[in-house]
């Protein structure tokens, strides 16, 4: 399609980084073991960031639920996390996130299991194939992308937030640079995005207690991705996205709390030079702007 991708170039103007620099490095929360006696789950883990990030947080400390549709594949990433942290704790709860009651079940077992929660990332999510306009595809398609995308992540959010109050915790909503800019024949992955960084600014309004992160986590070669062959390059590693979600639950950036950000910012400089100016003009949410 020769129309061209709106939006691409809507950034902060900081250095884009495509691998693990100092700052986020996940090194210094392993050796300081900072997520030791915190709870952790993740949807979407059986793969990918989701996997990933499920390694990480277990190397630093924490105890785990993982979320994913297949018990059988919920086994092969509980494996792979004793293998590189063969103490940690894993608790597996198989569930499609679209199921209001299954969310229920999946933080109440957490909470039986555990006795708290304190992290919450929801990386669970679909996309379709590249290439067709949205009224000559199947709507009944594009409204599941709606279902998956934005009822996946509301439904744990929901469940979460009572518990999320009693420790102070953090939630990581997985977002997408597509929540930005307007890609043609993909309208249903872009506005479901979108709806979730708005839903984001709602929760940290209503629960200022709870951070919130609303991250973009690069372009990975996920099977999402290579199945939906999105015209952008995967360059990459999913370990960036899972140390920049390790970092912002650690505390190191709380102001970023009910925005968007972006795992190929160097949050150094973002830090260093928009700080100031992000919290003073109430910056990276939707809004109307007038230059």
């Amino acid at each position: 399609m020769s129309t061209p991708f709106i939006g691409v170039d809507e950034t902060l103007p900081v250095t884009e980084v495509h691998d693990i620099y100092p700052a986020i490095d996940p090194a210094q929360f392993v050796s300081a073991q900072t997520f030791a006696g915190k709870v952790v789950l993740i949807t979407g883990a059986s793969r990918g960031i989701g996997l990933e990030t499920a390694l990480q947080y277990a190397r630093a400390g924490a105890s785990l639920t993982i979320v994913a549709r297949k018990q059988a594949t919920l086994d092969e990433s509980k494996a792979t996390v004793l293998a590189s942290v063969p103490a940690a704790k894993v608790l597996t709860y198989a569930a499609d996130v679209r199921d209001v009651d299954a969310a229920a079940g999946a933080i109440k077992a957490t909470v039986d299991a555990y006795g708290k929660l304190d992290v919450l990332v929801t990386n669970a999510a679909i996309m379709r194939k590249y290439g067709t306009p949205f009224a000559s595809s199947d709507p009944r398609g594009w409204w599941d992308i709606q279902e998956v995308n934005v009822r996946g992540v509301y439904n744990y959010v929901h469940y979460a937030i009572p518990e999320l109050l009693k420790t102070k915790g953090s939630i990581v909503v997985v977002t997408s640079s597509g929540a930005q800019v307007r890609l043609p024949t993909v309208s249903d992955y872009c506005i479901s995005k979108h709806t979730l960084g708005r839903f984001v600014e709602f929760v940290a309004l209503e629960y200022p207690d709870v951070k919130i992160f609303n991250v973009h986590p690069g372009t990975v070669a996920t099977e999402l991705n290579v199945e939906a062959a999105i015209p952008f390059p995967s360059v990459d590693p999913p370990s960036l996205a899972a140390a920049v979600f390790v970092y912002l639950t650690a505390g190191k950036a709380d102001y970023l709390s009910g925005r968007y950000t972006s795992a190929n910012w160097d949050l150094t400089e973002v830090e260093r030079d928009w700080k100031e100016k992000i919290v003073e003009k109430n910056a990276l949410v939707s809004k109307l702007a007038i230059p």
